[in-house]
């Protein structure tokens, strides 16, 4: 995971317009979420995860592939930061009728990394 793109606004348009792979993107919130993938052990390293992350998903999740993960991250972003993308960002959400979950729950990732982001 040393490859992921630096985590910028241009990074979270990448996220939105679908140019990062959907992996890119759940690894860009894992790495943000403090797992780190030991090589040598091969497993996941949980010390920089919080507590209640590490109890539900000792491995990290797929984001994009399952709901119940991307309900805790949506959560996990305070309310005052839920409308990021469109408040710091400009972005109107994607047309009706060309969307779907997968794109919902990139919009949600790219969302908490722009929360994330603002806060550190």
């Amino acid at each position: 995971m040393s490859n992921l793109p630096p985590l910028n606004t241009d990074t979270i348009w990448a996220i939105l317009n679908e140019e990062l792979d959907d992996a890119i993107v759940n690894q860009l919130v894992w790495h943000y979420l403090g797992y780190r993938y030991d090589e040598a052990s091969q497993t996941w390293n949980l010390s920089e995860v919080v507590d209640d992350w590490a109890e539900k998903y000792p491995e990290p999740p797929d984001f994009i592939a399952n709901r119940p993960p991307t309900v805790k991250l949506t959560r996990s972003i305070p309310k005052e930061n839920k409308q990021l993308l469109k408040e710091n960002l400009g972005f109107k959400g994607y047309k009706l009728g060309e969307f779907g979950p997968r794109q919902t729950r990139r919009a949600t990732a790219a969302n908490w990394l722009l929360n994330y982001l603002e806060s550190h």
